[in-house]
């Protein structure tokens, strides 16, 4: 198997699921933590386990962690921390190690956030302009890995993440007069996350932007009161108004990918929710 050894820097919510995801299918994963008690965790999910700790222009690890055929890079910066701003910084350390040690494919976990509200419709043809901190410290986080010869560098910019442990409804729930409800939404599930990430990595389709996004954009008023509902919920009430919006799209998923997602609709995830919530 080419591309066999894979190491993750950040076995978060996605970092965790894709090293599940690629264990079963015969990879060989090293996954790295900031905190000694989550190492058994990672241990316990047949993940090689490290402690990798990212400062500002300097990052504290074992070489073996960048023993890898492709490294993922799933830490993000902080939207409402202080520290965004180091994001970049951390990003240059993570590849100066790589870039010391071989490491010849990376991929970069970003986000669509990268995108300022346009009023526009936007695929990754088109360049960002981030008007926010975290945008911002994405955008140079991403220019710097492309520009770096050393290694091929693939972004994956995902929209809002859902899924088992992320049912955003809750931040709605009977909420009165949400602003905005004619906005679309622009949502990923976990499942088509790590459907992407295998579908680069077995068909070595590196070196791109991706944008992952379920090509379904229901208005927010649509998706999360049926959401609500589903979850058992108390529904909310929007805004019959289109305010500032985006809508992100791909080509690169469709055209180069041929990638069909599997929450391409979203009653799947509202049949998704009714059940958590009758096993609940």
């Amino acid at each position: 198997m080419e591309n066999k050894k894979i190491s993750i820097l950040g076995c978060g919510w996605y970092g965790l699921a894709l090293a599940k995801k690629l264990i079963s299918l015969g990879y060989d994963v090293k996954g790295s933590t900031t905190s000694t008690a989550k190492l058994d965790t990672l241990k316990s999910a047949g993940i090689t386990p490290y402690l990798v700790n990212i400062e500002e222009n300097s990052i504290q690890y074992d070489q073996d962690f960048f023993d890898c055929n492709i490294l993922f890079i799933a830490i993000s910066p902080k939207s409402r921390s202080p520290l965004v701003e180091e994001y970049p910084s951390k990003i240059k350390a993570i590849a100066t190690a790589a870039t010391k040690l071989g490491v010849k494919q990376i991929i970069l976990i970003s986000s669509s956030g990268v995108y300022q509200d346009g009023n526009f419709k936007v695929d990754e043809t088109v360049v960002p302009q981030p008007n926010t901190e975290s945008g911002i410290a994405l955008l140079k986080a991403e220019d710097f890995l492309k520009s770096n010869l050393s290694f091929t560098s693939t972004i994956i910019r995902f929209a809002g993440l859902i899924g088992p442990g992320r049912n955003l409804s809750k931040y709605f729930a009977g909420k009165k007069d949400l602003p905005n409800g004619l906005a679309p939404i622009n949502l990923i599930h976990l499942t088509d996350c790590l459907g992407l990430s295998l579908a680069i990595i077995q068909q070595k389709a590196f070196g791109k932007i991706y944008h992952g996004v379920s090509p379904s954009h229901l208005t927010k008023q649509e998706f999360y009161t049926k959401a609500c509902l589903a979850s058992g919920l108390e529904k909310p009430t929007f805004l019959n108004e289109l305010l500032n919006w985006k809508q992100i799209e791909s080509k690169n998923v469709s055209e180069v990918l041929a990638y069909e997602y599997v929450f391409d609709i979203w009653d799947k995830y509202f049949e998704e929710l009714k059940g958590i919530r009758h096993i609940e």
